[in-house]
């Protein structure tokens, strides 16, 4: 008896992984891709192609639901019907291959490829960015203390904050984007800090921003200070 209810039960094991296969390989294969504007993306179709390819058509759904055709090859004929991938799109008709150069934001969306008029089962998604620009810091001095700066980056993605040292610094949110950090005078005028913009395809780093300039007026006033003593001790040398 338990050897026949131990059969049973690997039977229903078998089945349920039988199943769970059958399920997953109905499952739709996705691709998605991160590029930035001015970039080119490539999508290839997993399975090869039929030996007989008589039609290859890639089609986007944009971000609005709304589907074109974006290249097709009909038995040797190359046909773009969408302004939006004109001069700037490709289709391999060996592999299926679709290349896009020159990408723009409202390349964004849903990519699929149908081969001899049949939907294949890939997706691909395709995120187009803005680069990020290339950030400057702006100091704002703090009128009780000449000792402190507050250096500002807007941006409204990751910053990042760093000193000469290579040290990443915290930075306080700013509204509504942006943060600034506190930068301290330590004496040392090659101390600097940067700033760097990140997005998920692009990032660029500020100008570093050096002690020296950020307290240029007080270390001019020392230097003002140290000097005066010189000239008045001239003085009275020459009318002795």
């Amino acid at each position: 008896m338990k050897e026949y209810f131990s059969n049973k039960m690997s039977l229903r094991r078998l089945i349920l992984i039988t199943i769970v296969v059958f399920i997953t390989s109905e499952t739709v294969s996705a691709v998605d891709v991160k590029k930035a504007v001015g970039d080119q993306v490539s999508f290839r179709p997993d399975n090869s192609l039929p030996l007989s390819v008589t039609s290859i058509i890639w089609k986007h759904i944009n971000t609005a639901g709304i589907t074109v055709k974006a290249i097709e090859w009909d038995e040797g004929e190359t046909l773009i019907p969408n302004q939006r991938f004109q001069g700037i799109t490709t289709v391999d008709n060996m592999t299926g291959q679709i290349t896009i150069t020159n990408l723009k934001v409202e390349h964004s969306g849903v990519y699929t490829i149908d081969i001899n008029s049949k939907e294949q089962k890939q997706r691909f998604t395709l995120t187009v960015m803005e680069r990020v620009p290339k950030p400057v810091i702006e100091p704002e001095k703090i009128k009780d203390n000449p000792n402190v700066v507050n250096l500002t980056c807007k941006y409204s993605e990751t910053i990042i904050w760093k000193n000469s040292s290579g040290q990443i610094l915290p930075g306080l949110a700013l509204h509504p984007k942006g943060e600034f950090i506190t930068a301290e005078k330590t004496r040392n005028p090659v101390n600097f800090y940067t700033c760097t913009l990140k997005n998920a395809v692009s990032e660029e780093t500020s100008a570093p921003v050096y002690e020296r300039d950020l307290f240029k007026e007080s270390n001019r006033g020392c230097a003002v200070a140290a000097v005066i003593p010189s000239i008045i001790m001239v003085i009275i040398i020459h009318l002795l």
